[in-house]
């Protein structure tokens, strides 16, 4: 079997050690130097303790690099990425330094902005989508110093709610954005402003992940983490593969340089299976579209909706449907829970039509991600969301939980009408199907999700941003 090897070069480049070279500076013997030293280790001795809480065990690169940077040793950088997705876009702007032992490169701190809906919304609208990009900019020029703009890289990069979107609409959205950009004072290029490729997508999650829960500071692919990333429109499943899986997967293997050491690296984009775009085509199963009302919005029907839903809009890569409940009704008999006792009808979700629907949908998929369960698997955005929704982990906290427990809910949200949350019951069983038929993962397996990890938003643009670092825009 040939496996496809590859590095991720410009926008695709390797991820690497984000080095940069420094300023040349002539050196400064005798009395400079001491004073250097002197205020290093006043700093250390005299502030480690009750600034920072640290151990002596901690004395270290971290705490002394931590340190100077709070006294204004070094000098802060910025990178701000644009992450145009398919529901919405969000601009992060990252600040760097450089760690004054061993010239590494050091996440301080990052801003993180949105705005809904997504550039794909505004389809007809090109002008109209870039337009919705200055408010995420404004904020983005709030924390950085002007005398900054001019050196700090702005870069966009398009996911799956682009590349659904016939290419003239796309490439229309991007010339406007692009005006947009070279109009901000901020650093750009040719390259700024492009539709990504789901491969780098999945390698630049994944390593913001392991960069974040600082797994390349160990040696061996085993140590690090899988990246399970639920958009919009599509899903990426990432992880670096042993040997024995790696003969095993056909294709999706690249080669990555990561801080100098090299990795194989599984990574698939599957578009059309994520959150919203599995949603539009389980809710439209089996109908033509070409029911559209007088105001051009689309009737569906749908069995994975409560009946008692009637007219619930939904508006989803320039369309829009008036969602209803199925025309077969399906109700159950419970006991009511007043002194009487007794029974009352409930209108509810035809859970196993529903199910059929959605495991034939996610019966499309080909290429599985052999070996994923036998990783420590992180899974983030729209897992982590519905999750939180239904109260299976802390808002604020994340937390671990097994895939069963996605079946589990599903069942009990399917069985109550809810006219405020009308699509939980479908995007619950559809999440369950797609991590256990999609991907072979088991009931048992576990799930670490999170939002942030040590306050870091869990986002490709991490990754983006120290490709940017290394290899310009």
């Amino acid at each position: 079997m040939e496996v496809k090897h590859r590095k991720i070069r410009s926008q695709n480049e390797d991820i690497q050690e984000a080095e940069q070279k420094p300023r040349s500076k002539k050196a400064h013997p005798g009395r400079r130097y001491f004073m250097f030293v002197a205020l290093l280790g006043i700093l250390v001795l005299g502030h480690i303790f009750i600034a920072y809480d640290l151990q002596p065990v901690r004395f270290g690169s971290k705490a002394i690099d931590t340190l100077a940077f709070s006294f204004n040793l070094q000098k802060p950088f910025y990178v701000v990425v644009v992450d145009a997705g398919s529901t919405g876009s969000r601009a992060l702007a990252f600040s760097f330094h450089e760690s004054i032992i061993g010239g590494n490169l050091v996440l301080d701190a990052e801003l993180y902005t949105e705005t809904k809906p997504g550039l794909s919304a505004y389809a007809d609208k090109p002008k109209e989508a870039a337009k919705s990009l200055t408010v995420l900019l404004d904020k983005v020029k709030s924390v950085i110093p002007r005398s900054e703009w001019q050196h700090t890289p702005l870069s966009m990069r398009a996911t799956a709610g682009l590349r659904l979107l016939p290419g003239h609409e796309a490439q229309d959205i991007l010339q406007e954005c692009r005006k947009l950009f070279e109009d901000s004072n901020f650093q750009v290029s040719k390259n700024s402003i492009a539709i990504m490729e789901g491969t780098d997508e999945g390698i630049f999650s994944w390593f913001t992940v392991n960069f974040l829960l600082d797994r390349f500071n160990m040696h061996g692919t085993s140590n690090t983490v899988a990246a399970l990333d639920l958009g919009g429109g599509s899903t990426q499943v990432t992880f670096s593969p042993n040997p024995a899986q790696e003969k095993k997967l056909d294709g999706h293997i690249y080669s990555v340089n990561i801080f100098n050491h090299n990795m194989s690296v599984y990574t698939h984009s599957y578009l059309g299976m994520g959150l919203m775009a599995a949603r539009k085509e389980i809710l439209t199963y089996g109908m033509k579209l070409d029911n559209v009302n007088s105001k051009g919005v689309i009737e569906v029907r749908s069995d994975c909706i409560n009946p008692i839903v009637t007219s619930t809009k939904w508006s989803y890569g320039g369309h829009t449907y008036l969602v209803k409940g199925p025309v077969n009704e399906t109700h159950k008999l419970v006991k009511t829970q007043n002194f009487a006792g007794g029974e009352a009808d409930r209108p509810i979700v035809n859970f196993a039509e529903c199910l059929k629907i959605i495991e034939k949908y996610v019966g499309g998929i080909k290429n599985k991600p052999i070996g994923l369960k036998d990783h420590e698997i992180y899974a983030f955005s729209y897992y982590f969301d519905r999750a939180t929704e239904v109260g299976l982990v802390d808002p604020f906290k994340g937390g671990v939980i097994q895939v069963g427990q996605f079946l589990k809910h599903a069942i009990e949200v399917c069985d109550y009408p809810n006219t405020e949350q009308p699509f939980t019951c479908l995007d619950l069983t559809f999440i369950f199907v797609l991590l256990r038929d999609g991907f072979g993962l088991k009931p048992t397996t576990k799930l670490y999700l999170y939002k942030k990890i040590n306050d870091h938003e869990l986002s490709w643009a991490l990754g983006a941003a120290f490709n940017i670092i290394q290899n310009g825009l």
